[in-house]
């Protein structure tokens, strides 16, 4: 994580992840296999199976020291039905009861996981979104905050002014995951620490995943970049003939998916 207090309690409760690597292996440090099944449909249908994906990745130091964690293996794919869950919650300083599936049809849903409260980068991020929420609430979208904390210190959180850490009054539920059991439906659990990976993912009005990031600890998530593809989503969605090149913005010229037609896009740039 990006404190050194939590870094240490980290190292301390599981030394084996952080181990010294020979120089020549660094460049193979970070492997990731992930196979596509037969039955993917894009954007309208979800896939029928899950595909275990391992994660190891190396943060570069002077001691050329290893990061890795052992993050959950059963992460759901893009284009499957996002894990439902329903838990509590803390919004407007009270304890609420968030349910996922009953956005379906409603509302297109922005979740993040985050590792632990009253730490570092993770104020930044949940400030961050909560200070665009209105908008996410212009693209008829709500925004979704999970860590493996109970409500009672998400309510401490939220109480707790920004100037001394804390993150003040949000304008989106903080959900209580204490039985870990969100986190390792959508593939960020680090088992053996009990704290969940910086996940995102973005789910369309269907309840089907169609964007996924996950950081690791240290890594802080971008706003804009999730707004932007956001709204690349629900462009192709309302125009599904069309898609949207790299770094594409609403405005700016999108791209027929055929040999012929795109050619008027390579043409224009």
């Amino acid at each position: 994580m990006a404190c050194s207090a939590t870094f240490t309690t980290l190292f301390a409760s599981n030394p084996r992840a952080f181990s010294t690597t020979p120089a020549a292996s660094i460049s193979n440090s970070f492997s990731q296999t992930l196979t596509i099944p037969k039955s993917f449909n894009g954007l309208h249908k979800p896939l029928q199976s899950h595909v275990p994906r391992s994660i190891s990745l190396t943060r570069g130091s002077h001691s050329r020291r290893a990061f890795s964690v052992r993050a959950s293996t059963d992460l759901p794919l893009v284009g499957n039905k996002a894990p439902d869950f329903e838990a509590e919650a803390v919004f407007d300083q009270e304890f609420i009861k968030v349910k996922l599936s009953e956005y379906i049809g409603k509302k297109y849903v922005i979740l993040f996981f985050y590792p632990l409260d009253f730490t570092f980068v993770c104020p930044t991020e949940i400030t961050a979104f909560s200070d665009r929420h209105a908008e996410f609430e212009q693209l008829n979208t709500e925004i979704l905050g999970v860590s493996t904390d109970s409500v009672f210190s998400h309510l401490a959180w939220v109480q707790t002014d920004r100037k001394s850490g804390g993150l003040g009054d949000l304008k989106y539920p903080l959900i209580s995951d204490v039985t870990k059991s969100i986190s390792k439906s959508f593939g960020v659990l680090i088992p053996d620490q009990g704290i969940a990976l910086r996940g995102l993912f973005i789910i369309d009005k269907e309840g089907v995943i169609q964007h996924s990031t996950i950081n690791n600890l240290a890594i802080g998530r971008s706003v804009d970049e999730t707004k932007r593809t956001l709204q690349a989503l629900q462009y192709v969605q309302e125009n599904p003939d069309e898609v949207c090149p790299a770094g594409w913005k609403p405005g700016e010229k999108s791209m027929k998916p055929d040999p012929k037609l795109s050619k008027e896009y390579f043409a224009a740039i």
